[in-house]
């Protein structure tokens, strides 16, 4: 089964076509090819992009199992995991509350803030191949070595929602633009942080087009509305290219860019 999305409307950067997209709704490999879309929020879409996919709402559940271990489904928006906590009294899931999209985008890129993050309580997943260990999946800050669909997870959980946590995660947060965006747009090289970087070789602020380096922080691609894919990536280009120059730091995207050809990554 396929469905017309308007990616532009459901990427948070505000950026892609309207694409057919394949929705899986039973746990057996992805189409060979395609690349699986989430909530898309940490994704800048080309206009020609390679096959895609996505779970359906079969995976958009939570519960916890008669072993005490909290069982989510990959489809399953953050909010919806965080609110579950709460009416549970379930802590150590109150940093998702502030972090856009579903479990497995999370689970994919090892979301978090500071030293919370997803792999932190998580027991197992299941692919297509079967559950497999957290012992069994290389990770690290926001990366993992999953490179298949992942359909379900389950996570320790301990008593004790947190609403101070909750305010701090909030303060955390309070320095991020509104503008639609893809988050962080790169990773924060070892020791320091990509947004000092990028404000210091003189981009932040910076324009192309309708896309911009925010004035509130700097490693923040933001959409002050209409902008376009080529913008976005002459930006993302610009960045790399100076801070290298001046710093020798490689920037690493955080941002995952889906394009049918490599050149326009």
């Amino acid at each position: 089964m396929t469905k017309s999305v308007n990616l532009a409307h459901l990427s948070s950067i505000g950026i892609g076509p309207v694409a057919e997209v394949s929705l899986l709704d039973s746990i057996a490999p992805a189409p060979k090819g395609a690349f699986l879309l989430g909530a898309c929020n940490n994704l800048l879409i080309a206009p020609h992009t390679p096959p895609l996919c996505m779970l359906s709402k079969t995976f958009d559940f939570i519960r916890l199992d008669d072993d005490g271990a909290l069982h989510v489904g990959a489809a399953t928006p953050g909010g919806r995991v965080v609110s579950f906590c709460k009416k549970h009294d379930l802590g150590g899931f109150e940093f998702l509350s502030h972090l856009p999209g579903t479990l497995g985008g999370m689970l994919k890129m090892n979301a978090g803030l500071k030293e919370w993050e997803i792999f932190n309580s998580i027991i197992e997943l299941r692919t297509a191949g079967g559950w497999i260990p957290k012992s069994a999946i290389e990770h690290g800050y926001r990366r993992t070595a999953i490179n298949e669909a992942v359909f379900e997870a389950r996570f320790t959980c301990k008593g004790g929602f947190s609403g101070a946590l909750i305010d701090a995660f909030a303060a955390m947060r309070a320095n991020q633009p509104k503008n639609p965006s893809a988050g962080s747009c790169f990773k924060n090289p070892p020791g320091d942080y990509a947004g000092r970087l990028i404000e210091a070789v003189g981009l932040k602020g910076v324009r192309e087009g309708a896309m911009a380096f925010s004035e509130l922080h700097a490693n923040f691609l933001i959409n002050l509305g209409g902008g376009t894919f080529d913008e976005a990536m002459r930006l993302i280009r610009s960045a790399e290219t100076r801070v290298f120059e001046r710093f020798g730091v490689r920037l690493e995207r955080e941002i995952i860019v889906v394009a049918e050809s490599e050149s326009d990554g």
